[in-house]
């Protein structure tokens, strides 16, 4: 099926009233979620993940999806009116941010964000929709040698290249391979890592670990560092933007959409560096009269550019996760854990086993970002009243929720100390610096990399240099192998460069 066939089957089941309902509510959930400093979209869509148990498939992905998009809107906010980024992707945007709304325009920088956000969406969608197909048809191609050696390039990425350290990124990895071990082995049927439990003979569910990663551990490290104080809001204003504002950010909204879309549907993407690149580009390519505000009174192409950015990068993620079942960020890899919980495999057979799921979650997503202009740009008081909300008592909420979604699976004990078990775990790592998306990433990914294995040593008869004798399979490898020490080999010849 084509992009145009899909898109037309996708909007007609999209603009039912339930589905718009899914999309309106996602859509409020995620711009609430991302407004509120701390609470991010993979603890949220970690926290409504038990509703895959009693809502159909698309419903529920729908919903997901509202929150993620809107969640990029709403983080924009909080780092406007506070200086307070609630993601990594929103750090440059407080830059310029922070600065306009201190010297009263906020409300030009809240529009220029919701509208850059609304731009790069709609790119990124229309980015999901025609690209999608084409990775299909090259994934199609591929065999468990080239599945396997994927999987270890996405280890490698999301674990050594992105976090501040590569050894604390590969712990966490191996943490998450080791719970992805729990259980059955489908090859022999011998337990492993069981230790006499009956409850693990099925394996640790999906679900708990990242609740547990992303509400419990997240929770209680937030309540560890608080510090008890009124925050103050700034006051937001007009949202009107003047002719200058428009003509100033219509170009930043294009470029930081280019920039961003491409660096989401790498494995080594992420919403940090394309945010940056766009922040620095918008500083050489501003007219000297407006090159002064830079870092002063805050420049609205500082505001413009890094947001589009940051919205096209999130909206590229879903590309290697729909089309590869590679998940490239935590939101992505939570996602993944859903789509599993319905018992569906992303991956290059889901266009075609699944193609009015997904061409229906596509079609939302341009709904989706129409509501989120809709929403983000009248409502945007609302917004800054929620930032007012009490967090010892939204920290309560929140393990409350967790705990009660997590039973409700089950009905099993086990499992509630698995949760704050792994929770623990999870608060420690946040303070000691080990990223907790590795973990969520190595628990998926590790059976699914362990079945290529031996789906790829059976094909080859034990002969392990089926790895390397297959062009593709050896050229991901080789890339695994430069993102892995290429930057420490480059920060070592800069030390003796210094020296």
């Amino acid at each position: 099926m084509d992009a145009l066939s899909g898109l037309a089957m996708g909007f007609g089941h999209a603009l039912t009233l339930t589905n718009l309902g899914w999309a309106l509510l996602g859509c409020f959930l995620g711009t609430a979620i991302g407004v509120l400093p701390g609470i991010g979209p993979a603890l949220t869509i970690a926290l409504l993940l038990p509703i895959t148990f009693s809502v159909p498939a698309t419903g529920a992905f729908i919903l997901f999806c509202g929150v993620f998009y809107g969640a990029m809107y709403g983080g924009s906010t909080t780092s406007i009116l506070l200086n307070t980024p609630g993601e990594s992707g929103s750090i440059i945007t407080s830059l310029e941010g922070a600065k306009m709304a201190k010297n009263g325009r906020a409300g030009p920088a809240l529009a220029t964000a919701a509208i850059g956000s609304f731009v790069a969406g709609t790119v990124g969608t229309i980015g999901i929709a025609f690209l999608g197909p084409v990775v299909v048809e090259l994934a199609l191609k591929l065999g468990p040698a080239e599945y396997f050696c994927l999987m270890v390039l996405c280890f490698v990425t999301v674990s050594a290249v992105l976090g501040g350290s590569a050894l604390r990124g590969l712990t966490s990895l191996f943490f998450g391979l080791l719970l992805g071990l729990v259980g059955i082995d489908l090859q022999t049927g011998q337990p492993r890592l069981t230790f006499g439990i009956p409850e693990l003979l099925d394996g640790v569910n999906v679900v708990l670990v990242a609740v547990a990663l992303f509400a419990v551990g997240e929770t209680l490290y937030l309540t560890w560092r608080y510090v008890e104080g009124k925050q103050e809001v700034l006051p937001v204003g007009s949202i009107m933007m003047s002719k200058s504002d428009w003509k100033r950010s219509f170009w930043p909204w294009i470029r930081g959409a280019g920039i961003g879309f491409p660096f989401g549907v790498m494995p080594a993407g992420g919403t940090e560096m394309p945010t940056m690149l766009s922040y620095y580009m918008e500083r050489k390519l501003t007219k000297p009269e407006h090159v002064k505000e830079f870092g002063t009174t805050g420049a609205i192409e500082g505001v413009a550019g890094p947001e589009a950015a940051n919205n096209a990068a999130a909206a590229g993620i879903l590309v290697p996760m729909l089309t590869l079942g590679l998940p490239t960020s935590a939101t992505a890899a939570i996602m993944l854990s859903a789509f599993q919980s319905y018992g569906i495999q992303p991956g290059p057979l889901l266009f075609t086993s699944q193609a009015e799921l997904v061409w229906t979650l596509i079609a939302s997503l341009f709904i989706a970002n129409v509501m989120l202009v809709v929403l983000n740009l009248p409502l945007v008081g609302l917004w800054a009243r929620i930032l007012k909300i009490p967090q010892p008592q939204l920290y309560a909420g929140i393990l409350v929720f967790a705990t009660i979604g997590t039973y409700g699976i089950s009905n099993s004990v086990v499992d509630l100390f698995l949760l704050y078990g792994i929770g623990i775990i999870a608060m420690f790592m946040r303070r000691f610096d080990f990223p907790v998306a590795p973990v969520v990433i190595g628990m998926i990914l590790g059976p699914m990399a362990e079945q290529a294995l031996r789906q790829a040593m059976t094909i080859s008869q034990g002969d392990w240099s089926v790895f390397v004798t297959r062009p593709i399979s050896l050229g991901i490898l080789l890339v695994a192998m430069a993102a892995l020490v290429g930057p420490r080999l480059y920060g070592a010849w800069v030390r003796r460069m210094a020296a």
